[in-house]
């Protein structure tokens, strides 16, 4: 791919989102809302039900998971910590059409800097990464917001493309 020169054409990181699903497990909600705070050093958001499911025991107002989001900076250094634990390796199947990212973390004790702590346990995480380009506030913005063209939209080979160079990522095929 050659080099952009075009500055709004130029793909960044919008914000890296980590969420952790529990159930009707509180227990381990609460280990995940621990889990996350140790990782990030910002306590999490938990997530409530809004639908009521009986054969899984859910109600409205139950909470099931939490999530955390980041951007700036501290986003971006927790990338490189989360993709080293995955070796720098992702497949194909963790890109989507429109340009983010996500892939779970199996162990959090995979991840650089963290450490085994008995009160948490071995539990796991999902991460999603969200890119965009300089002017996608257009289509989100409160006044005269307007349709991006689609030549503006983030490409899953651009996606691919951009996290092979920033993070040197290696994309795997489904069969490999």
């Amino acid at each position: 791919m050659e080099a952009v020169t075009n500055t709004m054409r130029k793909i960044r990181i919008d914000k890296i989102t980590l969420n952790i699903g529990a159930g009707k497990n509180t227990e381990l909600l609460e280990k995940g809302v621990k889990l996350l705070t140790e990782l990030t050093g910002i306590p999490p958001v938990k997530t409530i039900t809004n639908k009521r499911i009986p054969t899984w025991g859910l109600r409205p107002g139950l909470p099931i998971g939490c999530k955390l989001t980041l951007r700036g900076d501290k986003g971006r250094e927790l990338l490189v910590r989360l993709l080293k634990a995955k070796e720098n390796k992702l497949t194909q199947s963790q890109f989507d059409d429109n340009g983010n990212i996500s892939f779970g973390i199996h162990e959090y004790i995979d991840v650089p800097g963290a450490k085994y702590n008995p009160e948490i346990g071995i539990i796991g995480f999902q991460v999603c990464v969200t890119l965009q380009r300089p002017g996608f506030r257009v289509k989100r913005r409160r006044l005269r917001s307007a349709r991006l063209c689609k030549t503006h939209n983030i490409m899953k080979e651009d996606s691919m493309n951009f996290m092979a160079e920033e993070f040197g990522v290696k994309v795997a095929g489904e069969d490999e």
